[in-house]
């Protein structure tokens, strides 16, 4: 997301497009009259009333105490007091359920809005777009994980005063209709238009500058993580001072935002706290015009002074309830700033979703497959097709210059292709380009073939581990697919688990993995790439794929950090499982596993040449 200082970026605000995300945001939150969320609602909206209805039954009770001490009845104080412990006995209960069913609504809409952006986030390659390609949306794991988590908190803290709010004031405007005329009525809803005036021209600046501060709290939390990731390798550096400086930079940058936020913050607190001490003046001035107009002149003192009484809760009550609305302007703009961080996650992600939609290109049918004669000229003949690639070009989304031009090439079961090249010269983009990760630039790319135990599979330059069991990491990321456990899966996996060597790897305790890990279904706490080694994650990748035995494995440098030898083990057993090989790598050694070379040679040249030694 650009700057906030930058002048051609519309600033959130409370404006109509906050309302449009937040209409947004309820319609997740509840999402049929059947919902479990609208039932809590509804049964909060039961205890609020009726928490309600026992305070003003406690407010009354100061203008009966009035009346019996007067009359120095004791019999009927007694009685009073023991009805005024049982109403606020009630009372503390109604109110303790009442931040219960808040509690329980926040869990509720966190996982709700959480779950909602997770199926759009997960959706195809939706995370990858949003963290890699796109700019325009900073810090997208912590909108759902911290945004999502304070939005909720935010609103379950102000859902029930505003769910009683319609109820309150209209109950106690006639209250005090009844007892200070529509003068009162008129003195009390225009203090409150001109509170609320005041509070929303200084909301303004805060929902904006919220709205930055979150962007800097997610960039010095990625800072941090970056270090913690890295650790290792800035330690190698010894750029202990370098980091911390560009650390302390983040820092200062979040810390001068916030100032300018509670600056912001101070004037909008002097409001509401002005506006609740003048609303107690007010009351009073309420009380007193039915007095000084002579309408109770025929009173006594002690009837008198229990009717100030009564009147004087009706009044202030209302004033508070107004004042309560007022009070919210903190939480409102909290919620605003939230509401817009979490507005534009999603409307990035439909408008990537519609984008893959439009522009999906598989095509299930299409079995056309391609061999090279003497002269390495391609023909269509019919056989088991993986890519199909016409005329493709395709450059990097942060470069204009093309890294290959007008690239032609099938690629077919049997043929194993092996692609070579300087650094820079687009071999991994061209990857990207076939798992449509990248668009072309022109031309076309098919993949013809399902992803998967029988299509392909994907062994990427960054070996990807995730957390769980050392089942779990084999198995990956058909999980669901195969049985949990059993003898005949526990069989494969470690058979294929000492076809890639991993299961005899000794490591520097002298246990094989499968003793490290406790076995094959042990949960386990640490992270993978600290306990193993570079080569030892490779090999456990390769036992992912000999498990999963796709027709064809696609490897990005995937033996990178073994030795010539421990790669042709692999490769062999690549070969012996079926595989057709498409290897992305600079050793010589793997000439001999490869039927044709791909050579990209920069600026959008390529040559196309059979192996000899294959």
């Amino acid at each position: 997301m650009p700057s906030m200082k930058n002048p051609g970026v519309k600033r959130p605000k409370l404006d109509w497009k906050f309302l449009q995300r937040f209409c947004s945001v309820l319609k997740i939150l509840f999402p049929s009259w059947s919902n479990k969320s609208v039932r809590m609602f509804m049964t909060l909206l039961g205890v609020t009333l009726s928490v309600q209805l026992v305070i003003y039954q406690v407010g009354l009770i100061p203008s009966q105490f009035y009346e019996v001490l007067s009359e120095e009845n004791y019999g009927k104080f007694k009685h009073l007091v023991a009805y005024a412990v049982l109403l606020i006995l009630i009372n503390s209960t109604l109110k303790s359920l009442d931040q219960y069913i808040c509690s329980l609504l926040y869990v509720g809409w966190r996982k709700s809005l959480t779950k909602e952006l997770h199926n759009t986030y997960f959706q195809g390659r939706v995370y990858y777009t949003i963290n890699v390609l796109r700019k325009d949306i900073d810090n997208p794991d912590q909108r759902i994980s911290q945004d999502v988590e304070r939005l909720c908190k935010q609103m379950s803290t102000m859902v029930s005063r505003l769910l009683i709010s319609p109820f309150t004031v209209s109950y106690y405007t006639y209250q005090c209709f009844n007892s200070a005329g529509w003068i009162g009525v008129v003195s009390i809803f225009g203090y409150f238009v001109v509170g609320t005036f005041i509070n929303k021209i200084l909301i303004g600046p805060i929902v904006s500058l919220l709205v930055e501060q979150e962007k800097l709290e997610g960039d010095f939390r990625f800072k941090h993580m970056q270090i913690r990731v890295y650790a290792e390798s800035a330690a190698f550096y010894r750029a202990g001072k370098v980091e911390r400086m560009r650390t302390d930079q983040r820092l200062k940058n979040l810390l001068h935002t916030q100032r300018n936020l509670m600056n912001k913050e101070l004037w909008l607190y002097i409001g509401v706290n002005t506006f609740d001490y003048l609303g107690s003046i007010l009351s009073y001035i309420v009380i007193a015009i039915p007095i000084f107009a002579g309408v109770y002149d025929g009173l006594t003192p002690g009837e008198l002074s229990a009717l100030v009484s009564k009147n004087a809760f009706v009044c202030i009550y209302l004033i508070n309830c107004f004042t309560q609305l007022i009070d919210l302007s903190t939480t409102l703009s909290d919620v605003a700033g939230y509401t817009h961080r979490i507005g534009e996650l999603r409307e990035v992600m439909a408008d990537i979703t519609k984008k893959q939609c439009e522009e999906e290109r598989y095509d299930p049918l299409s079995k056309e497959t391609v061999d090279f004669d003497s002269d390495l000229e391609i023909h269509s003949i019919p056989a088991d097709t993986a890519f199909v690639l016409d005329h493709l070009s395709y450059k990097s989304p942060v470069s204009e210059e093309l890294l290959v031009k007008d690239l032609t090439l099938k690629i077919s079961q049997g043929m194993n292709l092996l692609v070579v090249g300087n650094t820079g010269t687009g071999k991994t983009s061209l990857l990207r380009v076939l798992n449509c990760l990248w668009e072309p630039c022109s031309g076309s790319v098919e993949m013809t073939t399902c992803f998967g135990p029988r299509g392909v599979l994907f062994l990427p330059q960054k070996p990807y581990l995730t957390d769980g069991t050392l089942r779990e990491q084999v198995i990956y990321p058909l999980k669901d697919i195969y049985p949990a456990s059993g003898p005949i899966d526990d069989e494969r996996i470690l058979k294929y688990l000492e076809l890639a060597g991993v299961h005899v790897c000794v490591s520097v305790c002298q246990l094989n993995l499968l003793t490290r890990t406790g076995g094959l279904d042990t949960k386990v706490d640490w992270n993978w790439y600290e306990v193993l080694s570079p080569g030892e994650v490779q090999r456990l990748c390769f036992a992912r794929l000999f498990y999963l035995q796709p027709k064809y494995a696609v490897l990005d440098e995937a033996t990178s950090a073994l030795t010539e030898e421990a790669e042709g083990q692999l490769y062999k057993a690549c070969k012996q499982l079926g595989m057709t090989l498409i290897s992305l790598g600079h050793h010589n050694s793997l000439k001999k596993f490869h039927d044709v070379m791909l050579r990209l040679c920069g600026d959008g040249q390529w040559e196309l040449e059979k192996i000899k030694e294959a």
